[in-house]
């Protein structure tokens, strides 16, 4: 286990970032079911409806089509949060122990706030610029990067919604940008193909390079479910630090991971 990470959670001092590949632990359907409901709700055959673009560019089409995307705002909250006990999710358990004070996370869905509900941990959501105003010390903020689905203007899901987060202007942006001072990041469930959290490494990098204060930047990490020496050795580039898992299976990886650093940092497992 890494000596600054585990330090950094022990003093609290440690931001976790969260993506798909913890909800998806939790059987929710990938962009692949996304892009099939899409396709079946315009009447495309989905195998031919998903060569004519990527899953952005698709929902936009998808907007342009029927006006908005509340109905499939509606399908995506219905589908993600039905049959699910998030009692018996031992990563978000490990996620809620170790009490991190800002937890960023880019999935639409709300199970990150309902395991805290499970628990009785309090929080506080982000969504927007006006949730700002609820951010107390005593509580974890969890923020929704990429939106919440009680608020259909702020979800980042069609192209260009996401071309407009790739400004990295927005008071989310900024907060981020404050958040980040004086703290390590911690990032689970990204895959390293997807171009937005590439996007993001660079960014922040070029942040911290263009100012005064490089030199004592705190590391950053990123958990990944299978070795790949190309993008490990632009990570490092970027200053964030490669945890490569010791399994094969990514959910059980992740989960080994967690708990290893629980117990480093807590004495917990």
């Amino acid at each position: 286990m890494i000596d600054e990470l585990v330090q950094a959670v022990r003093e609290s001092n440690a931001i976790l970032f969260v993506g798909a590949g913890v909800s998806m632990n939790l059987g929710l359907p990938s962009y692949e079911g996304f892009i099939e409901q899409i396709a079946e709700e315009l009447g495309y055959d989905a195998a031919i409806y998903r060569t004519l673009g990527d899953y952005l560019s698709l929902a936009e089409f998808y907007e342009l089509e029927k006006g908005n995307i509340g109905r499939l705002r509606s399908w995506m909250d219905r589908t993600w949060h039905a049959h699910i006990d998030i009692g018996k999710s031992e990563i978000h358990r490990l996620i809620v122990d170790m009490n991190f004070p800002i937890i960023y996370t880019t999935n639409y869905d709300t199970w990150l706030e309902r395991a805290y509900d499970y628990y009785k941990r309090a929080y506080v959501k982000i969504g927007n610029v006006g949730d700002l105003t609820k951010v107390r010390s005593d509580r974890t903020q969890i923020v929704k990067f990429h939106g919440d689905f009680e608020d259909d203007e702020s979800l980042v899901l069609t192209e260009s919604s996401y071309l407009d987060r790739l400004a990295f202007e927005s008071p989310l942006d900024i907060k981020l940008r404050a958040d980040l001072l004086g703290r390590s990041v911690l990032f689970i469930g990204y895959s390293l193909s997807d171009i937005n959290i590439r996007y993001m490494f660079y960014r922040l990098n070029g942040l911290w390079k263009s100012s005064d204060y490089e030199d004592v930047r705190p590391k950053s990490f990123m958990f990944l479910s299978h070795p790949n020496p190309v993008q490990q050795r632009i990570l490092v580039k970027r200053g964030i630090e490669p945890i490569v898992s010791k399994l094969d299976n990514a959910g059980l990886g992740l989960l080994e991971f967690l708990k290893e650093l629980a117990h480093s940092a807590l004495g917990r497992t």
